[in-house]
């Protein structure tokens, strides 16, 4: 067998139970034996199977109503079906119901291990090809400076192991990039990649999207929901925006984190789950434990291996590049003419602020191609479509915390009085009505590293 199975047999027969499930652990895979459709259901509930085979004609539920009420419980288990006593009617019912073959009893070892074989095949056709659509429209990892090759050389070291993953970085950085590269580049590539921002779900309702929930649990449960933790079985599942969960979240999460099993809301028993997890937040989390904004127990779970995205400002001499595959990006998406952009309107993209990082780039390329009239993009249209100075940009730090709104104006207002006073430390505090050792402590505690910002480009 090309890839291990872990396998669900139902038959109310022990001697057929015994000799598939020595057949299928000879050929590598995992087996579980059950002797009834209803106990089967109960335990496709609590786990997750790649594949089940179950006969058709059994005592109270047959197969047919078990594979009937597989779909209607959203599980999305392979099904093959085997039996005794099958007629064409019976093999198409089973079919419209969503088996993937229909075995006809005595079913001979080779056959039965080939078919399993080709369902595996085709599950793993159908992850490759979810893989692609979540990648479709999706950009890379790009540039090579100082900051990316650091970047990529971490993401490289942690992919190759299960180590959770804490992603820091600003808006618009592609924090959800990264983590997407770092599963990718895992051995768990194979399975689903779910992502969750906690920062958008409603509290009341982010139990359920990650845990699901069970039909009739709560007014307006119609149905089973499948929470995106039991959705990234076998994959990756990343919670962006984690600083925002709130605290009652946070202990419900903590505690999956330990036992690696969640329970539905409304659900009697715990669902096993085998996940990693990776985290991402614009926030200081440390700071936030500290004020007793975030559980310390779940900061130490998920701050393992963290991975600091630099703003687009730290990595000036990426610019290039990033337009350059923007540039191709956009156009070929849009069916437009990919219009070259002349050194001089590079040298103002790389001059600007970029409060919104990657993000406002590819934006900002794509309002440029819109506008563009001529052969060339040139300075004078990049002045036009961005209007505002760094004085005046729409700021970064436009939502949040108090806090964390005076510390990005007051880091903003530094950064664009160095700029303005040549980066010349005397005439920036006298600007600013500072003492010299003030400023110096003031670019300290809001992270301004005056060694880079002094950098050509910079």
């Amino acid at each position: 067998m090309s890839e291990k199975a872990h396998l669900l047999i139902v038959d109310d027969e022990a001697s057929t139970l015994a000799s598939l499930s020595r057949a299928f652990r000879l050929a590598g895979h995992d087996a579980v034996v059950c002797d009834s459709a209803a106990r089967a259901l109960e335990l496709a509930k609590s786990q997750h199977f790649d594949l089940i085979l179950s006969d058709v004609v059994m005592p109270g539920m047959d197969g047919l109503s078990l594979l009937a009420d597989l779909k209607k419980e959203g599980i999305a288990s392979a099904v093959l079906m085997m039996s005794g006593q099958a007629d064409i009617e019976m093999a198409v019912r089973a079919t419209r119901l969503g088996a993937l073959d229909f075995l006809e009893k005595p079913v001979s070892t080779d056959k039965l291990l080939l078919s399993v074989d080709n369902a595996m095949r085709l599950q793993r056709l159908e992850r490759e090809n979810r893989r692609l659509r979540q990648r479709l429209g999706a950009h890379a990892m790009v540039g090579d400076g100082e900051a990316m090759k650091k970047l990529m050389d971490q993401v490289a070291r942690v992919a190759a192991s299960e180590t959770r993953v804490c992603i820091l970085g600003e808006t618009g950085t592609g924090k959800e990039l990264v983590a997407r590269t770092v599963h990718e580049r895992s051995a768990r590539s194979d399975g689903p990649f779910i992502t969750l921002n906690c920062a958008a779900v409603p509290a009341e309702l982010i139990e359920s999207e990650l845990f699901g929930h069970e039909k009739g649990s709560f007014t307006g449960a119609a149905t089973r929901h499948i929470g995106k933790f039991e959705q990234a079985e076998r994959g990756t599942i990343f919670l962006d925006e984690i600083g925002d969960m709130p605290m009652a979240m946070q202990a419900k999460l903590l505690r999956v984190l330990e036992e690696n099993e969640v329970e539905r809301v409304g659900g009697q028993k715990p669902v096993a789950v085998d996940v990693r997890v990776i985290v991402a937040t614009h926030r200081d989390l440390a700071t936030l434990t500290r004020e007793g904004r975030f559980r310390q127990d779940l900061f130490h779970r998920v701050y393992v291996f963290p991975i600091r995205l630099p703003a687009l400002r730290e990595r000036r001499e990426d610019i290039p590049k990033l337009v350059e595959y923007f540039l191709e990006q956009v156009a070929r998406q849009n069916g437009w003419k990919a219009i070259p952009f002349t050194s001089d309107a590079i040298s103002a993209l790389q001059e600007h602020s970029w409060p919104g990082n990657v993000r406002e780039l590819r934006n900002v390329v794509e309002r440029l191609l819109l506008l563009a009239t001529a052969e060339k993009v040139d300075a004078a249209l990049v002045e036009q479509a961005l209007p505002f100075s760094l004085d005046s940009a729409l700021p970064s730090f436009a939502s949040g915390p108090l806090s964390e709104r005076v510390q990005g104006f007051e880091r903003e207002t530094i950064l664009a009085e160095l700029k303005r006073n040549h980066f010349h430390i005397t005439n920036t505090a006298k600007a600013l009505g500072l003492e010299r050792s003030h400023l110096y402590k003031k670019c300290e505690q809001l992270g301004i590293d005056l060694s880079e910002v002094r950098k050509p480009n910079a």
